[in-house]
């Protein structure tokens, strides 16, 4: 783990064509695919260089990561990248549990047919790659699948708090999928989840959901213990 190691004295700009593109979007995005490490300083005249933008904006990215829990202050020393510890992670996903769920009852309530097959269509892509031996990619579609779930259900506030606890558990992304007998439960879980939507029953596709989640909490706890 790179920890509390600085930036190297030359830094690649992180580029995004997005005309949207914000200097705390790229951030984040930076931390949740790994290029900066949890536990890992940022310190704002690197971050200048690295974002093309100047300290006020660089702080106001912090400032806004830090709400989001992805990034810390030390005093003295500045921010960093938030180490998320095990438990708190097992907590999150017992938070994430409840919103998906809620999540969920409304895609119930709100799923075309069309949205049905597409679920359908992501499931079919899962079992694929898990009769492949391609869990990492198995893990990659149950996360469209959640997506995909929370587009239909077309709850912002659930979104975005969603997003936001996502975002914390990113080095956790890939641990319970390798537990022996994980993935063949998940994609069980997940069937059941699909199935309840697709009957149109907001009561069972959230019960599911909160099964599911709940589950991988219990996975995940089991597999840092």
């Amino acid at each position: 783990m790179r920890g509390a190691l600085l930036f190297p004295i030359v830094v690649d700009k992180i580029v995004d064509n997005s005309a949207d593109s914000r200097p705390e979007d790229r951030l984040r995005e930076a931390i949740v695919t790994g290029r900066f490490q949890p536990s890992e300083r940022l310190v704002e005249t690197d971050l200048t260089q690295v974002l093309g933008v100047g300290r006020s904006a660089v702080r106001t990215a912090l400032a806004r990561l830090e709400h989001e829990g992805l990034v810390e202050h030390e005093r003295h020393r500045g921010a960093r990248v938030r180490l998320v510890e095990a438990q708190e992670a097992v907590e999150i996903l017992e938070a994430r549990a409840v919103l998906e769920g809620l999540s969920a009852r409304h895609a119930a309530l709100r799923a075309t047919p069309e949205d049905v097959e597409g679920l359908r269509g992501i499931l079919d892509e899962m079992r694929r790659r898990l009769d492949a031996g391609d869990l990492l990619g198995a893990s990659d579609e149950n996360a469209v699948l959640h997506r995909t779930l929370l587009e239909i259900s077309a709850h912002g506030t659930a979104a975005r708090l969603i997003a936001t606890l996502k975002y914390q558990l990113v080095r956790f992304q890939y641990r319970t999928i390798m537990l022996p007998g994980r993935s063949e439960r998940s994609f069980g879980e997940h069937k059941a989840i699909v199935d309840a939507v697709a009957a149109g029953d907001p009561d069972a596709a959230q019960t599911a959901m909160r099964t599911h989640l709940s589950h991988v909490a219990e996975a995940l706890r089991g597999a840092v213990e």
